[in-house]
């Protein structure tokens, strides 16, 4: 193992303080280099070889386990453990998948921003009382796309929604457009949302003020301001 690190090394590194470092006499690494490769050794260069194929093949998403699954249907009967020490000494361990993260709430706009009127009361006495409204996003098999909803603290139900591939004012105001359309609000109705540009936007307000309903806010960057609606109904 010592003789294979310095061969592989000895482009980069003096071959004697290779040999010095590692605790072996140059005369043995050199004997080593003389001598036929043993079995082991060529088993073991076969396998490094399929393995830097499957790797390119998969992005180097492949880790020990399912390595060995994928070398055990080729070549049959292999130690899973002598997999891992090959993929660690020739740098083919897999490569963490960066995860993938959407921000949906831009409040650093110039908009106006409404006080918390809701101050975490999440109980409805009648429907058409309190709306929660969020955006969020959902994977489908062409991609990501965005959704906004708005929710009815009444009945934990969703009044009114809107997908589109882009999370502008626009998506805001298709969900809000339905939610009104569909419920028909009469008066003493509560509008909640966080402070992104989409609720905070003039166009979004103006639709509010027209039909008489109280703007809401949560502060800035409290996730319970707006989340806390997702609990299970008290029964």
């Amino acid at each position: 193992m010592r003789y294979a690190w310095i061969e592989r090394h000895r482009d980069a590194y003096p071959v004697g303080l290779m040999c010095e470092s590692l605790g072996v006499s140059k005369s043995g690494w050199y004997a080593a280099r003389r001598r036929a490769p043993s079995q082991r050794t060529v088993e073991n260069a076969s396998l490094v070889t399929r393995m830097q194929s499957l790797q390119r093949r998969h992005r180097g998403r492949y880790g020990r386990r399912r390595m060995h699954r994928a070398l055990r249907g080729e070549v049959g009967v292999i130690n899973e453990k002598r997999d891992g020490r090959l993929m660690r000494q020739h740098g083919l361990q897999s490569k963490l998948r960066r995860r993938f993260r959407v921000v949906t709430t831009d409040s650093r706009h110039a908009y106006p921003v409404a006080p918390n009127v809701l101050a975490r009361d999440f109980e409805a006495s009648a429907p058409d009382r309190k709306w929660l409204v969020d955006l969020t996003f959902v994977a489908t098999d062409e991609g990501w796309l965005y959704l906004a909803l708005v929710l009815d603290l009444f009945s934990r139900k969703f009044v009114g929604w809107a997908m589109s591939e882009r999370i502008d004012e626009d998506l805001a105001l298709q969900a809000l457009a339905m939610a009104l359309d569909w419920r028909c609000p009469t008066g003493g109705l509560m509008h909640h949302s966080d402070r992104g540009s989409q609720y905070a936007a003039n166009e979004y307000r103006k639709v509010l003020a027209a039909r008489g309903i109280t703007v809401s806010m949560s502060r800035k960057a409290n996730y319970w301001d707006t989340h806390r609606w997702n609990r299970p109904m008290a029964r």
